[in-house]
C-alpha cells in the first residue's frame, strides 16, 4: 500500500476547503436559479445537497453503495434519464475516475438543459486515488477541449505552492449550450 507523501498530506485539506468554497460561491451565484439537479458520484458528502436548497436534488453513482436516486454510468447513454431534463449537473471528483472522459461529458450535455449549468472538477497535481480506477489529469487546455460545446463562466485553479503552472486542481463552471458544435480546429488555447 503506498503512504501519501508529505505534499499530499499538507496540500489534502488546502484542496478539500477550496473545493467546499468554490462550491458554496457557486451555490450563492446560482441562488436565483431553480429547477432539478444531478449530483453525479457524490458517495457520503452532503455539500451540494445542503448549498443547493433551492434545487430539487437527485443522485447519480455507478453502484448502489450509497443509495444514489439513479444507479447508472456517466460514460454511457442513461435511457433512464431523458434529454435536457436537467437544470443543473454537480459532478466533482469523479472525471478522473471515469474510462472515457468525453463519454462523460457527452451524457451530461445530454441529460442537461440547453443553458443548464455544470459544475465539475478534478485534481491535477495530486496521487493517484480511489476509488479505482484513476485514469486521468486534465490541464486547463484539457478543460477547454472537453468543455467544447459549453460556456466556460469560470475556470477556479487552485496553484501548488511552489510549483506554478502545476495547480493542484480545478473547478469548473460552465453553462450547456445545444447549439455549439465545436471541431479540434476550432478550438482555442491561452497562450502559456
Amino acid at each position: 500500500m503506498a503512504t501519501p507523501s508529505e505534499f499530499d498530506n499538507s496540500t489534502f485539506s488546502l484542496a478539500r476547503d477550496h473545493l467546499a468554497a468554490f462550491v458554496k460561491k457557486t451555490a450563492t451565484k446560482l441562488s436565483g436559479q431553480s429547477g432539478r439537479l444531478l449530483e453525479v458520484g457524490p458517495q457520503e458528502r452532503l455539500l451540494v445537497r445542503e448549498t443547493f436548497n433551492n434545487f430539487s436534488v437527485d443522485t447519480f453513482d455507478v453502484v448502489d453503495n450509497y443509495k444514489p436516486t439513479i444507479v447508472g454510468d456517466i460514460t454511457k447513454h442513461n435511457s433512464t434519464i431523458p434529454d435536457s431534463t436537467y437544470d443543473c449537473v454537480v459532478c466533482m471528483e469523479v472525471i478522473e475516475h471515469t474510462v472515457n472522459p468525453f463519454d462523460t461529458i457527452k451524457e451530461i450535455r445530454r441529460i442537461l438543459r440547453h443553458e443548464g449549468f455544470l459544475l465539475i472538477s478534478a485534481p491535477l497535481n495530486w496521487r493517484i486515488h480511489g476509488p479505482s480506477p484513476d485514469c486521468w489529469r486534465i490541464t486547463e487546455h484539457g478543460w477547454n477541449a472537453l468543455l467544447r460545446d459549453f460556456d466556460i463562466i469560470e475556470i477556479d485553479i487552485l496553484e501548488s505552492p511552489g510549483r506554478e503552472l502545476f495547480p493542484i486542481r480545478y473547478n469548473v463552471l460552465a453553462k450547456c449550450n445545444k447549439f455549439k458544435n465545436t471541431q479540434d480546429n476550432e478550438l482555442t488555447f491561452r497562450f502559456i
